[in-house]
């Protein structure tokens, strides 16, 4: 079964324990895993497995230091979810500005 290399970013982030992992990372420059695993009640292959989902989305890139894979967030994949929120926040703004007018008419 060939796996999917590109996984979509909103896929990635629909998970908390993928939510809460970007969060850590976004707080630190890298983790190996054995330091990312205690925050979750989970093993760390568990842990590990999300990370690979956020490694195919782009938002977690590893690199190797002697025997330890070290973990960094990329944030640049979160601009899409960024535009796509946008719209909305457009949208009820818009929407709350035409709900003020209408209930000052009154």
């Amino acid at each position: 079964m060939n796996k999917e290399l590109n996984r979509d970013v909103f896929v990635a982030i629909a998970d908390p324990t993928r939510r809460k992992l970007i969060r850590i990372l976004a707080d630190e420059r890298e983790l190996p895993l054995y330091k990312l695993t205690p925050h979750f009640q989970m093993g760390r292959t568990a842990v590990s497995k999300h990370l690979t989902i956020l490694k195919e989305a782009d938002l977690v890139r590893e690199r190797k230091a002697g025997r330890e894979t070290r973990y960094r967030m990329n944030a640049e994949p979160l601009k899409e979810v960024k535009d796509w929120l946008s719209y909305y926040e457009n949208f009820w703004n818009n929407n709350a500005a035409r709900l003020k007018k209408l209930l000052g008419e009154e």
